[in-house]
């Protein structure tokens, strides 16, 4: 006779993560920048709400979104500890897991759908400035400008006060604009540049790829150790980055194939050798020209073990 109520409660609690699940992995990985990490915290944040719905007594639950978003996050601040001590011994350069969402349409069209997602996404550089700040910083961040949550809720959120969140708002906020100004380069532009400078990179045209890049450009791989990383540390400058590219791009085989993806919301390219994920490369225009300001690679399989080659 009790067992009806507890399977009522168990399915609607499966319910309302499944509806909430979309919107608690985008914040999620926004604060981690890792797709498994994100998965593992979207395990305990539902471990956490199911057991809660069982107990008999629990309270329901006026704002599931919101409760699963605070446990979610909370998770979240507590695997970035984990993270950042794997990051202490990892291989050269660390870059956010690539989100493959989509094919890039020629036209820069999408559906409703790839828009929802691009929009909850912060791109490839932005994710590489969220690294440079502390945890707290970052999530106030995500939460804030990302996902427009005010600051009385992001406080509730984390358990502080709304005069600490707004001083960390502050803090990430000058930070980033730092870094990262707010130009979005429309996506058509970026997928003719994206085309150009793999022609000219795959090409060996040392001549064409100097034109496409930026004076100060700088160059990010992770190959994580396991791929063909090209140094530990950022390249900066035109010639530099020409040279390490037409290097690199030198020892690529003959049967690769090239697909153009959205990754974090970025057009993107993704290289496939004989089938298998090689590379994701986005690349980030300055806001005055067509040139490349920033060029990010990843080759780490275990980060490209989830894209498929349809």
């Amino acid at each position: 006779m009790t067992e009806q109520p507890v399977h009522a409660a168990t399915d609607h609690a499966t319910r309302v993560f499944v509806d909430h699940r979309e919107l608690l992995f985008s914040v999620v990985y926004n604060i981690l920048g890792s797709v498994a990490d994100t998965e593992d915290v979207l395990q305990e944040t539902w471990l956490s709400w199911a057991a809660r719905t069982r107990r008999p007594a629990a309270r329901q639950v006026d704002n599931p979104r919101a409760y699963l978003v605070r446990i979610a996050v909370n998770h979240a601040l507590a695997k970035r500890v984990e993270i950042d001590r794997r990051r202490e011994t990892y291989v050269g350069q660390w870059l956010p897991e690539p989100v493959i969402t989509a094919p890039a349409d020629t036209g820069g069209g999408s559906d409703a759908a790839d828009a929802a997602v691009r929009a909850d996404s912060a791109s490839m550089a932005l994710l590489v400035v969220l690294e440079t700040l502390t945890p707290a910083e970052r999530a106030v961040f995500v939460l804030h400008e990302v996902f427009g949550y005010p600051h009385t809720e992001i406080a509730e959120i984390l358990g502080r006060s709304p005069a600490a969140v707004r001083q960390l708002a502050h803090r990430a906020r000058e930070h980033v604009h730092a870094r990262r100004p707010r130009y979005h380069a429309d996506p058509r532009l970026r997928r003719e540049v994206t085309e150009r400078f793999l022609s000219a990179a795959l090409g060996g045209d040392m001549e064409a790829l100097l034109q496409l890049l930026a004076p100060d450009v700088t160059l990010w791989t992770d190959g994580g150790g396991k791929g063909p990383a090209t140094s530990l540390r950022p390249i900066h400058g035109r010639d530099a980055v020409a040279g390490t590219l037409l290097a690199v791009a030198a020892g690529v085989g003959d049967n690769f194939a090239i697909r153009h993806r959205w990754a974090n919301g970025d057009p993107s390219a993704v290289l496939f050798d004989e089938g298998s994920p090689l590379a994701v490369l986005v690349l980030d225009l300055t806001p005055d020209s067509h040139q490349v300001c920033g060029v990010y690679s990843v080759t780490n399989p275990d980060k490209l073990a989830r894209i498929e080659n349809p």
